[in-house]
């Protein structure tokens, strides 16, 4: 079992200053397990909505919960809507003698009545499958293969973890989008996920995805939607600035769990991946979401330009903007595009991540760094 203590010590420290906090993130990722550690073993204040009887005593949650002190635990909570005007009237009440966690897969009716009935109240965390920062050294290779599922990553296999992984594919496509709320065909949205992995790392190109599967660009925009609502893909969206240039508009498409990508892919061995030609932007989608995940950027983008400039990730931390590129290379180099988003985009330092063990420096401000070496909490330094 790997010990969730950072996202332990975020939910401790939200309890303290909200009376309501709601952990979202993809079935599968640790939610219950990580709430089971907040309460005593078998807690009555414990709700699992997926139980029946549970279910029906939520249908009146008023009459549950009024009489409740101290932590209640919520969980599979998108799955009474009625559930949310409620904590807000508990949240609300003299003295607060009861704080809630909520946990959800998101749907369209959980982010809806979380931002409406609870402003102010709730405060949410976003919760994903296993990051380099909870994992031992050496961890990379099996994560960056098997994706960060906690029962995909720990499989004792290879062939385990990828049965897990075509199982969790099929049962979100069967179940899970329609019990979130998403009246989606499955068949469809199966094919529009495999065709969406050719464009993963790239820019979104919805006329030409629709065209492909036969379907308005709506309804193609719409597909997106709902992968993205579920934790499934990160639409990330260019940086905008009167600079003179042409910028490129369009928002680029990462999937956020790397095995799930290999699976949609037909990547089952760490030999398919090397010799794969998804090889690169596997790399980049993976070290991308591990570096989001460690270090929470106020702001996040991509840059690119028409003529050909571009920069992978540009963030925005605590005042510093830090660009990166991803580079599947022995020895990256500097290159003009590099120099040129340096300029445009007024960066303090860019980073060129690579899968070696060497840091050094390309210029004053291009360094090129391991991934791991990346992910420590940055210096403070003066703008």
């Amino acid at each position: 079992m790997v010990d969730r203590k950072q996202y332990l010590a975020r939910v401790k420290t939200a309890l303290g200053r909200n009376p309501v906090v709601a952990i979202l993130g993809p079935r599968q990722c640790g939610k219950t397990t990580l709430a089971r550690q907040l309460i005593p073993p078998n807690h009555p204040q414990y709700f699992d909505l997926e139980e029946p009887v549970i279910a029906r005593l939520m249908e009146n949650p008023m009459t549950a919960l009024q009489d409740l002190r101290g932590l209640v635990v919520i969980d599979e909570a998108q799955r009474q809507p009625g559930l949310f005007p409620v904590l807000r009237v508990l949240a609300d009440r003299e003295g607060q003698p009861a704080t809630f966690v909520v946990l959800g897969s998101a749907s369209p009716e959980l982010s809806r009545q979380a931002a409406e009935s609870l402003a102010g109240r709730v405060e949410i965390i976003e919760m994903r499958g296993f990051d380099l920062g909870e994992l031992p050294p050496g961890a990379m290779a099996a994560l960056w293969e098997r994706g960060g599922f906690p029962r995909s990553y720990l499989a004792a296999n290879e062939a385990d973890s990828v049965a897990w992984r075509k199982n969790y594919i099929r049962t979100f496509l069967e179940r899970d989008l329609a019990v979130l709320g998403f009246g989606l065909s499955p068949a469809l949205m199966g094919r529009f996920w495999t065709m969406l992995a050719h464009y993963h790392a790239q820019l979104w190109n919805g006329s030409e995805i629709a065209a492909s599967l036969g379907i308005a660009p709506n309804t193609a925009r719409a597909y997106l939607d709902a992968l993205e609502q579920t934790y499934m893909i990160r639409r990330l969206l260019p940086w905008q600035a009167n600079l003179g240039k042409r910028l490129v508009k369009a928002p680029k498409i990462y999937f956020r769990d790397s095995g799930l990508f290999h699976t949609l892919c037909g990547i089952h061995t760490a030999a398919d991946l090397q010799t794969n030609p998804k090889l690169g932007a596997s790399w980049e989608g993976f070290a991308l979401e591990e570096i989001l995940t460690a270090h929470q950027p106020d702001q996040a983008w991509f840059y690119a330009v028409h003529s050909g400039s571009e920069l992978d990730l540009l963030m925005e931390i605590r005042g510093r903007r830090i660009g990166v590129e991803f580079k599947r290379a022995d020895a990256p180099q500097a290159t003009r595009s590099m120099h040129l988003a340096i300029t445009d985009t007024a960066l303090h330092e860019l980073w060129v991540v690579y899968p070696g063990q060497r840091v050094y420096a390309l210029t004053d401000r291009i360094t090129v760094r391991p991934l791991a070496d990346c992910l420590a909490p940055l210096e403070t330094k003066p703008n």
